[in-house]
């Protein structure tokens, strides 16, 4: 197909980038991301709500009689320190929602998801006589804590717009910049964010037979969780669990009271999923009841990301589309990822297929080379890396074409 349009604009969206590269936003806090989002949508001439679920904003493309199509961008951004080195970095700093400062950086590409869902709109608009339909372009909020599509749904999303007869979108992800990845059934694993926070008995470290030292006791979880998945699930299951943080103690001559770990579970198939989650629960009570600790661990639930599944259909579909648009060599099969996305709660809550994919971004001679050597894992940056860091180009317009192709498909 016809890409003349991206061509006029790809200097204006390559700069966009950078700036959105460069002042990166916390989940829920993205609102100078929001407002530039909502300029650049109305200049286009959609209509445009801002505010849905919070920062999140809609625009609605409407062009006659025909399916609803929804194309979705994230746009929250990571508590990371950037290290790139880039000239266009970010140097700002935040504040997330439990009181914790840090960098802020764009370490998962969500600034690349918007640029390209911009110049897709773009392309549409000028395009508009080759299709009929409505497309409805969420700009949304949060996706890094889980929370951003549900908060969209719980506003009204689907009662407020055009309902959609299809869910489109897609993330960057480090593989070969201009290629685009697709998975079918199955694509991206559930996950579930805990907090455990354990209990002990506080005193000086001089006096540790006078403690219930909840150190110990947090430590000794830590080594018992990684027992969970090499002995409780089976070789033919998938789960993950990890331990991403453990926080105790001021100094190093007091025993503290409490010891909070924060744990990340992930998994494909629900009763693995309660299967490990009980396994978490029973460990951290039975190390506290082990340590004689005054009281019960607490179990405070952070995320819950769904399940992903692509509907086969609609994957084949709207792969066949950007194998037409692209090129065959272009579009390849991607195993399913044990990462996590909100984004198929649209799908779900309206009735309607999800197809996401992923585009690459990563310089191609460097992928290669890291492959041949063996070195992918430790060479190349992935997403939440501090030096991550998608090539903008061919990235950016990969993703715009890929945009655009599976929104023609779907368009009548």
């Amino acid at each position: 197909m016809d890409f003349g349009r991206l061509d006029e604009i790809r200097d204006e969206l390559i700069a966009l980038y950078r700036d959105l590269h460069a002042h990166p936003e916390l989940s829920f806090q993205e609102h100078r991301t929001a407002a530039e989002v909502a300029r650049r949508l109305e200049e286009l001439g959609l209509e445009v709500s801002t505010g849905v679920g919070g920062t999140g904003v809609v625009g609605v493309l409407r062009n006659g009689d025909g399916p609803t199509v929804l194309l979705r961008a994230d746009f929250d951004a990571l508590p990371v320190e950037e290290r790139t080195g880039l000239d266009y970095a970010s140097t700002r700093r935040g504040t997330t929602a439990d009181g914790t400062e840090s960098g802020v950086m764009h370490a998962c590409g969500h600034d690349m998801h918007v640029t390209c869902l911009l110049g897709a709109l773009d392309v549409l608009v000028d395009a508009r006589q080759r299709w009929s339909g409505t497309v409805l372009a969420l700009f949304q909020p949060a996706e890094e804590i889980g929370r951003g599509a549900q908060a969209m749904l719980d506003d009204g999303l689907l009662e407020r717009f055009p309902r959609p007869d299809v869910c489109l979108g897609q993330h960057v992800f480090p593989f070969e910049s201009g290629l685009v990845g697709m998975m079918s059934g199955p694509s991206m694993s559930a996950a579930d964010g805990l907090k455990i926070t354990m209990f002990g008995r506080g005193a000086h470290g001089s006096q540790p037979q006078n403690s219930v030292d909840p150190v110990v006791m947090a430590a000794a979880t830590v080594l018992r969780l990684q027992t969970v998945v090499s002995r409780e699930v089976g070789a033919d299951e998938t789960a993950v669990v990890t331990v991403g943080a453990l926080h105790a103690g001021s100094k190093e001559n007091i025993i503290p009271e409490k010891a909070e770990l924060l744990v990340n579970i992930r998994s494909f198939d629900e009763e693995v999923r309660g299967r490990v989650l009980e396994a978490v629960h029973r460990i951290a009570r039975a190390e506290a009841a082990a340590s004689g600790a005054p009281r019960e661990p607490e179990f405070d639930p952070s995320t819950r990301f769904p399940l992903l599944v692509n509907d086969a259909d609609a994957t084949a579909r709207t792969a066949s589309a950007m194998r037409s648009g692209l090129g065959p060599e272009a579009v390849i099969t991607l195993d399913r990822s044990m990462g996590s996305e909100d984004v198929g709660l649209f799908g779900t809550a309206a009735g309607v297929p999800t197809c996401y994919w992923f585009i690459g971004g990563t310089d191609p001679a460097e992928y290669r080379a890291a492959v041949e050597r063996g070195t992918a894992a430790r060479d190349i940056p992935s997403n939440h890396s501090p030096f991550f860091a998608p090539q903008i180009e061919p990235t950016l317009s990969t993703g715009v074409r890929a945009l655009t192709a599976a929104a023609l498909e779907w368009l009548g």
